[in-house]
């Protein structure tokens, strides 16, 4: 018996599990504690006892029941809560986790578990070399999106073996903070502009030798394009709801993995979640850009993005043709000469895929008067019986409104309608081939949608028209900086979709070896027999055979950014005062209700009229102020709340990015914006 001045009254009994590896040792630990003893104390007291003489410091205390880690050391274990029931594991905080990167690759490294995801998701970047880690997060694939392949495993016999890139050795996953150089601003290119192959300096983010070198150029690279077989055993959204699925399982930026149920070794994917690539520089962000390249590649292959058949053959021989064989070429290539890059860089200039409408001109002209379009198009009615009414109209555009008139002498008189632009959605309607410019409007009235659409008569006059609709949507006019760049990139875009058949590219299909079936959707590959398919990719390839590599990539992007569904994330959802469930569209800049059954959108709320959001965690209810006492309230079904409230926030926070602030994260606003009070 002890007595009770030896034992004390206020000490108990804590049964402790140690999380090691050595053979022999008791892995369930009793130590005698009292709640005034802090966390550190009972780390100290727990390795004294032990007596295993190894490295404790990447070790913590996770507490199972509430699933949550003790890092606060200096806490006593009355402030943290814990009583003679509790359940803690003294176990690493860094531990091993797979990651499916863009480019479907999967790498095997070490992953702090109890960081918050947001900084997880930094440290994995540093690791991968791409920079601005806040556009990506890490996404739980959903039961649903697993059933067709977990079908066909189950009918085949051989067992699957995957190709895994194992970095666990590199400085970020040793717990090791990483070389903070690549970051500064005046850092030395590491990466060849033209090939996008990685400069030798690159090599000491990742371990010794040859391995570093493959690695950096699995990354950095393209993938060779998989087979139908593999395209057809993949998930491919059908409907909305389908495509709500995939965005289901992104975890909570403001709680670590071990909160979220992910263990050791269990794989997530690795993606860009927010779509506002900001600074894509060819110099330092080769890895970069291919993972954003393969991640719109896979998107538009598998069908999570629509895109006409115009379209999907430039997609196609973008990688057909270019990116796919340029990549097994780069490796071989020497160092370019200087006035080759210089010239790239020109190009490139031009390309740069920012969500601002590309680089700002340094010199601005001096506008005393807001620019005006005016020109004779047609205007389209939709009908009742599926008749059109078209007709030719002087329309004149002006701020972000455009007015149509009976003819161009009529102008200085009232307009037989004024169209307010501000918040509508803009569709391009285009078929180069047919010569058929159109745009489709869909502009905010009381109870939804009302649809317009305009007929131009040419590239030209289609790309001035486009360029001034999309800046009004967005409250811009046309004396923006970035009305000129969209215009060009409106017109880049249409002359890749302005091929003709020449004798050469007839001929050649017979004589080329290429599977044109790895290059579309399966949708296309039903439509079409192979060596049409492979006349059609060949046309289409003229247009983009003498760009570069990293060129092409970023052509790939642009033209991807250029879908009317770019950027879109779809959840099921029901608002407040509804019978039905409807869709919500979450964009960069603006919120889309979706008629459900019939995939058109019934009303648009832009981020920069919202007055402010809030959730009502009890309920898990999404609540939006907008200005002119609009406000909308919806509880999400496909998904947590969480995950559309951290979409907003997150949004909110990567526009107040700018290249003249430091690049260092303001992470305590991100969590201020998407935390949220549960």
């Amino acid at each position: 018996m002890v007595s009770s001045t030896e034992y004390g009254s206020h000490t108990w009994d804590l049964l402790l599990t140690v999380d090691h590896q050595h053979e022999g040792v008791e892995k369930e630990i009793p130590l005698q504690v009292t709640g005034d003893l802090h966390v550190g104390g009972l780390m100290l007291k727990l390795v004294e006892k032990i007596k295993i003489a190894q490295d404790w410091s990447d070790y913590a205390f996770w507490w199972e029941q509430k699933k949550c880690w003790l890092l606060k050391t200096h806490w006593t274990l009355d402030k943290c809560g814990v009583q003679a029931d509790a359940k803690l594991i003294f176990t690493t905080q860094h531990k091993m986790l797979r990651l499916r990167l863009p480019n479907m690759k999967t790498v095997r490294l070490k992953v702090s578990f109890s960081s918050m995801v947001f900084k997880a998701v930094s440290d994995i970047c540093k690791m991968l070399n791409i920079r601005r880690p806040e556009e990506l997060s890490l996404l739980k694939q959903s039961e649903g999106t697993l059933k067709k392949k977990k079908k066909k495993d189950k009918n085949s016999k051989e067992p699957v073996t995957e190709d895994i890139l194992n970095l666990c050795n590199s400085p970020v996953s040793s717990g090791l903070p990483a070389n903070p150089g690549l970051y500064s601003k005046t850092m030395t290119p590491i990466y060849d502009p033209v090939s996008g192959s990685p400069a030798s300096s690159t090599v000491t983010w990742f371990s010794d030798g040859s391995t570093a070198e493959q690695s950096c150029s699995i990354l950095a690279l393209s993938q060779s394009p998989c087979s139908p077989e593999m395209l057809a055993e993949m998930y491919q959204p059908r409907t909305l709801a389908d495509k709500a699925k995939l965005n289901a399982g992104w975890l909570d930026s403001s709680r670590s993995l071990m909160e979220q149920d992910v263990q050791e070794e269990d794989q997530l994917l690795l993606r860009f979640k927010y779509y506002t690539f900001f600074d894509l520089n060819p110099k330092y962000d080769a890895v970069r850009i291919n993972q954003i390249y393969e991640q719109a590649r896979w998107a538009i292959l598998l069908e999570e993005i629509d895109c006409t058949e115009e379209e999907m053959l430039i997609f196609a021989a973008l990688q057909a043709y270019h990116v796919s064989k340029l990549s097994l070429s780069s490796e071989t290539q020497d160092s370019t000469c200087e006035s080759e890059v210089d010239e790239v860089e020109a190009a490139l200039s031009n390309l740069e895929v920012t969500l601002e409408g590309g680089n700002k001109s340094n010199i601005l002209e001096d506008i005393t008067d807001i620019p005006k379009l005016a020109d004779n198009l047609k205007l389209v009615r939709p009908k009742k019986l599926a008749l059109k009414a078209i007709k030719t109209y002087w329309f004149v555009f002006r701020d972000t409104s455009i007015s149509y008139f009976k003819n161009k002498e009529s102008a200085q008189g009232e307009p037989i309608e004024k169209l307010n632009l501000k918040g509508c959605e803009v569709v391009p309607d285009v078929n180069v081939a047919a010569k058929k410019f159109g745009i489709k409007l869909l502009i905010p009235v009381a109870d939804g949608m009302n649809e317009v659409y305009l007929r131009c008569d040419n590239e030209d006059q289609y790309a001035r028209w486009m360029a001034a609709c999309v800046l009004a949507s967005k409250g811009r006019t046309m004396a923006d900086s970035s009305y000129q760049p969209e215009v060009q990139k409106i017109l880049s875009f249409l002359q890749m979709k302005n091929w003709t058949m020449c004798s050469q590219a007839a001929s050649e299909p017979e004589n080329v070896d290429m599977k044109p079936e790895c290059f579309v959707s399966p949708r296309y590959t039903k439509k079409f027999k192979s060596k049409q398919l492979t006349a059609r990719i060949l046309e289409a390839h003229q247009n983009v055979s003498q760009m570069s590599l990293v060129e092409a990539k970023l052509r790939f992007i642009q033209a991807w950014q250029s879908l009317p569904e770019f950027g879109l994330s779809y959840y099921v959802v029901r608002f407040k005062g509804s019978k039905k469930d409807d869709v919500l569209g979450v964009s960069y800049n603006r919120l889309i209700r979706i008629d459900m059954a019939t995939g058109d959108p019934i009303t648009t709320w832009r981020f920069s009229n919202m007055k402010q959001w809030n959730v009502n965690w009890e309920i898990r209810q999404v609540a939006i102020e907008f200005d002119q006492n609009v406000s909308i309230a919806f509880t999400c079904l496909s998904a947590d709340c969480k995950i559309i409230h951290e979409y907003i926030g997150g949004y909110i926070f990567l526009s107040t990015r700018s290249k003249d602030h430091n690049e260092t994260l303001d992470e305590e606003l991100f969590h201020k914006l998407t935390g949220g009070q549960e």
